[in-house]
């Protein structure tokens, strides 16, 4: 049994525009085991760490997803868009020029701590079996029910209207792209996710992630057997 078979967490920073899956899969081939999975998706259009579990270590899975995400990104404001990110087209324009650094600022108050949040119609949420964005692409109304989450952290680093930067700390189940719709929403402008990157997971960050390069390379050095390495 190999040392991925035995079981290895993976850090990954996950490129723009890849699925969690394809990392997975890229993986999986590469490591030539079925049992490879990761510990919370990640969109396409979001970078940043994701956690792969190889082998027995995929037993570990729901604990990872369990803990506590960060993230940083960019919120732009005056519009929204129907996936609540760039994924679709901004519509519904609006003038943010009477919004002030103080009201936006103060509008985060309002998301701090415990909260219902809905989650976007244009997510992997199975309802009746069937994923909701294959619902809401056909153009079928969807009720979603909303989730109770916590947001522990939610600041405002930087201010370029229309856009503003912000860093949130949030419990699993927290979706960024329902805060950025609803934080437009509260400040009566509109507002759609134009970036996003995962930079923690409970204990994990950022920083001790890989690039897909860098993980494949390990790889491969360790089936030659000039390295032995678990992340």
């Amino acid at each position: 049994m190999n040392s991925f078979e035995e079981g290895k967490v993976l850090l990954i920073n996950k490129p723009l525009r890849w699925t969690s899956f394809d990392v997975v899969r890229k993986i999986r081939n590469a490591v030539k085991i079925k049992k490879v999975g990761h510990a919370g998706t990640l969109d396409p259009l979001a970078t940043g760490l994701l956690i792969v579990c190889t082998g027995k270590f995929t037993k570990k899975i729901n604990e990872y997803m369990a803990r506590e995400k960060e993230y940083t990104g960019t919120f732009s404001l005056g519009a929204t868009t129907p996936t609540y990110d760039l994924e679709s087209e901004p519509e519904n324009i609006q003038s943010t020029a009477a919004l002030s650094e103080a009201a936006i600022i103060a509008a985060t108050r309002n998301f701090c701590g415990e909260i219902l949040q809905v989650p976007p119609v244009h997510s992997a949420i199975k309802k009746n079996g069937k994923p909701v964005y294959l619902l809401a692409r056909k153009g079928i109304d969807i009720a979603l029910e909303p989730r109770r989450i916590t947001i522990k952290d939610f600041t405002i680093t930087a201010i370029d209207m229309p856009v503003i930067h912000f860093k949130v700390t949030c419990s699993t189940g927290t979706y960024i792209r329902s805060l950025a719709h609803d934080f437009g929403a509260a400040l009566g402008c509109g507002a759609y996710l134009s970036s996003l990157c995962r930079t923690r997971i409970g204990e994990f960050g950022i920083g001790g992630a890989m690039t897909m390069e860098q993980v494949i390379g390990m790889i491969e050095q360790e089936k030659t057997g000039s390295v032995d390495r678990e992340t």
